[in-house]
């Protein structure tokens, strides 16, 4: 078998599985998934990877299941990181050459590609990765990621989802799957069955009074009123809303400020003039209503602070999903990016 990627094995998942299946992501909905299809036919026992031991399981992974009606017996290893950790050796050996009579199936958080587990898997069983961002390794675009939004989980609730809704979704929810699906459930209840979700219902519904005050912090920001702005975004995360949710709401108006700066400095820097307006409109600021507000909010942020606005968001993505991802550290870091963007530190 081979390394797949969920968005490509859940539309489609093959027809039988190999004696070791490796599930691993930083996606919990992907990962849930993913684990149903594997588990949902044939005799299936499950072990918890905080508590399991090997000798838990040697006896059952050598035990054929007397009610397993031609498939053969799962045996299901849940948040396996540290139970891997405890007994990669043991692993290792097993993933090496499996026994006949049952299927081990181990779901990780994590799986670094340079271990023998990852790469014994790879080789001769399957692997299904579930993470949620873009990344090339695995062959996740955003075009494949958008088609799998709009096609299986729109499908989910019996909804067809837009391109540019879908993108909005993205852009406001961020990447975790399972908000993106629940969103999705509630935006199907608008429509009739079948019907199209277009953007300008998710921007309608999915904005509500968290995208309200979403806009409150941008205003907040551009004024330099840094207050303001962690009140409101207090007042969100205080409603059960997460940084890695909140950045990318945050950061959709504010990047297409950034661009707009970009592009105006560019054509000052070639000797060229350029209307505000125009710049504007080239990254995706058109009604008049949005460009009269983005006039306002670039005044208050002043040409210093709008020319850092990319590097610093893209700063504050990267370590939201890297250094800063644990709970307290997510806080912290969005936090001080408000502050930075409010105050141009």
């Amino acid at each position: 078998m081979t390394l797949i990627h969920a968005f490509e094995f859940l539309p489609k998942p093959p027809d039988s599985f190999p004696d070791v299946v490796g599930v691993y992501g930083n996606d919990a909905a992907l990962r849930s998934w993913v684990m149903q299809v594997i588990s949902s036919a044939g005799d299936v026992t499950e072990f918890d990877g905080d508590t399991a031991k090997w000798s838990d399981l040697r006896d059952d992974l050598a035990t054929a299941s007397l009610f397993d009606m031609g498939d053969k017996r799962t045996i299901v290893i849940r948040s396996a990181d540290k139970f891997l950790s405890s007994h990669r050796p043991e692993v290792e050996k097993y993933v090496a050459k499996p026994g006949g009579a049952s299927r081990f199936v181990i779901e990780l958080d994590s799986l670094a590609s340079n271990t023998r587990v990852y790469k014994a898997i790879n080789k001769d069983h399957l692997l299904v990765a579930c993470g949620n961002a873009t990344d090339s390794k695995v062959g996740v675009t955003a075009a494949t990621r958008r088609k799998f939004l709009s096609g299986y989980v729109a499908g989910r609730h019996n909804a067809k989802l837009e391109k540019n809704a879908a993108d909005a979704l993205f852009e406001m929810m961020g990447d975790e799957i399972g908000m993106l699906d629940t969103e999705i459930a509630k935006l199907a209840l608008y429509r009739d069955p079948g019907d199209k979700i277009d953007e300008a219902l998710v921007r309608e519904v999915v904005a509500g009074w968290q995208g309200k005050t979403v806009w409150q912090i941008t205003d907040a920001i551009a004024a330099g009123d840094a207050a303001e702005a962690l009140r409101q975004l207090d007042k969100l995360m205080s409603g059960g809303q997460k940084p890695i949710a909140l950045l990318p709401q945050i950061a959709w108006s504010l990047r297409r400020l950034g661009m707009a700066t970009a592009c105006f400095q560019q054509r000052e820097a070639e000797g060229r003039k350029m209307q505000l307006e125009d710049a504007l409109s080239s990254a995706g600021i058109n009604r008049p209503s949005d460009i009269q507000r983005a006039k306002t909010q670039l005044k208050g942020l002043t040409r210093a602070r709008a020319l850092n606005l990319l590097p610093w968001l893209l700063d504050a993505d990267l370590r939201l999903k890297g250094t800063h991802s644990a709970d307290g550290r997510d806080r912290f870091l969005l936090e001080q990016l408000v502050l930075k963007l409010a105050k141009g530190a």
